[in-house]
């Protein structure tokens, strides 16, 4: 006990300290990026051998030239950095691991994205014993050291050192260049605490340089005063290989597979997270800037927009008729009001109590997002079992986890049954229903789970989307079937509300 008393508190020059806790930084949380290094060259090779010697000194290096600048700076303000680095480190080397996320700047918006409800879900105990072992107990010794910093000229010495290695091991590596920047996202967003410490500043940075203010988009005319009404379903974490109408050897579409006047495309997400998913969903056009989103655009130009979801991410949304969940669980009387029938309630009665003849309503769903997929719907549509009922999903078996996902794909299945029911009750409007999820899922397949990794190298799993439509007049027809994109949805809701635009794209239009 005393000896570990005396550990705890020796003292430490700068230097070793710097060192130490960069080889500790190297060792608790670098086995993801090594293992992707490991993967992908030729190791064995003398080329190989010297990119991932020169990967390890250069992650020691980098990390002790960071973490020397900040405790010269102040030992106390480095303390507190390092210690969140190992908590954060440890957090997200957990879900790396656990579900094969990349942290790069599209993940950082995603998690900045996340309500305390989604959050809540990951909760396990084995993320705890990652905070515990890996961020906490390294952080008590870094609380308890004592650190002399030492002079100037042994910093001004010691920085310039590091500055030259630096340098050194990158025109080194001149032959692995080419490989490196081929590989720039996913070793970035493997490299701890780069990968979040970064990225997190290149998203606020983004961020702000987008439009603050909502561009205008021209104004819209409606061509007849027929009555319409379009219901636009945004899916979450939907992907089409789990959809039977899509040829899925399990019958996940009982309703949907014997509804006339049903129509169902190929199409792809433009990302694999909810909020750039969302925003394609509802844009005109792919743009890094702020214009007008379709519930916006419509409800300026004279349409009934009713919005209701149990989900989070879309883009701001200014309309009169924003209906949380909060708000329709004061009006459902249904048994499952904690699920996504939800946005069902009293639909029939909003619409028909309408003063307007153009309606869009937008029913934003949460049904197949996980990692709890088995808490997504009523214990009656669990028609597949046994079924998955942990967070870590690596921890259950394919069949298990396949089954828990495909019971949401039947949830949704009777969600969609039930709109198309409730249009078909409207004898005065032609009405329609347009379904499209936000992206996909992973499901164990190359050890990836859930979904954000990086559209540019992501799985079809995460990309590859259901785009179903169902049409009450038989007089609107489709173009033959083709691969779509979500924004087709925007163009195609134009035609079916009969607004006449000057950014009307008939190419993406997916009626004739």
């Amino acid at each position: 006990m005393q000896l570990q008393r005396r550990i705890l508190i020796y003292e430490l020059k700068l230097l070793p300290f710097v060192l130490f806790a960069s080889i500790l930084n190297l060792l608790l949380f670098h086995y993801p990026f090594f293992r992707y290094v490991f993967k992908n060259i030729d190791y064995k090779s003398a080329n190989g051998s010297i990119l991932v010697l020169s990967l390890i000194v250069m992650i020691l290096v980098l990390s002790a030239f960071i973490f020397l600048l900040i405790f010269y700076l102040s030992r106390r303000l480095g303390k507190i950095f390092l210690i969140v680095f190992f908590i954060l480190n440890a957090l997200s080397v957990y879900f790396v691991n656990t579900y094969g996320v990349i942290i790069d700047e599209t993940m950082i918006g995603n998690v900045l994205n996340t309500k305390y409800e989604e959050a809540s879900s990951f909760y396990s105990l084995s993320l705890f014993a990652y905070i515990l072992i890996l961020g906490i107990i390294p952080s008590i010794y870094v609380l308890k050291v004592r650190i002399d910093k030492g002079g100037f000229k042994r910093f001004i010495t010691t920085t310039a050192l590091s500055l030259f290695l630096i340098i050194v091991f990158v025109f080194a590596n001149a032959k692995n260049w080419l490989w490196i920047d081929k590989n720039s996202k996913q070793l970035g967003g493997l490299a701890m605490p780069w990968s979040y410490s970064v990225n997190l500043s290149l998203h606020y940075i983004h961020q702000n340089n987008q439009n603050r203010k909502e561009l205008l988009l021209p104004n819209a005319t409606i061509i007849d005063t027929g009555k319409s009404v379009v219901i636009l379903v945004i899916g979450e974490s939907a992907r089409k290989q789990n959809f039977s109408l899509y040829g899925y050897s399990k019958n996940t579409n009982p309703l949907l597979s014997k509804t006339s006047n049903l129509f169902h495309f190929d199409a792809n997400s433009c990302a694999t997270y909810t909020t750039e998913g969302v925003k394609c969903i509802l844009e005109y056009a792919h743009t890094d800037k702020l214009y007008e989103i379709l519930p916006n655009y419509l409800e300026r130009n004279d349409v009934e927009v009713i919005w209701r979801t149990t989900n989070w991410g879309e883009p701001p949304v200014h309309i009169k008729n924003y209906q949380t969940s909060q708000y329709l669980l004061t009006k459902c009387k249904s048994k499952n009001c904690s699920y996504d029938e939800l946005l069902l309630t009293e639909l029939r009665e909003q619409i028909v109590q309408s003063k307007k003849h153009k309606i869009l309503i937008v029913l934003h769903t949460s049904t197949s997002h996980g990692p709890l997929y088995s808490k997504k719907y009523p214990s009656s549509f669990e028609q597949f079992k046994p079924v998955c009922n942990s967070v870590e999903l690596g921890n259950c078996s394919q069949s298990e986890l396949t089954n828990a996902y495909d019971n949401t794909i039947v949830y949704t299945d009777y969600i969609l049954h039930s709109v198309i029911e409730t249009l078909k009750q409207l004898k005065d409007f032609k009405s329609s229903m347009l379904f499209i999820s936000d992206h996909g899922e992973s499901l164990g397949e190359k050890n990836l789970y859930m979904h954000g990794v990086p559209i540019s190298f992501a799985p079809k799993e995460q990309y590859e989307i259901p785009f179903i439509v169902w049409l009450s007049d038989s007089s609107v027809k489709v173009k033959p079937n083709q691969t779509l994109s979500q924004h087709h949805v925007f163009h195609s809701v134009l035609h079916l509300l009969s607004m006449q635009s000057p950014i009307y794209k008939k190419e993406f239009d997916i009626f004739k």
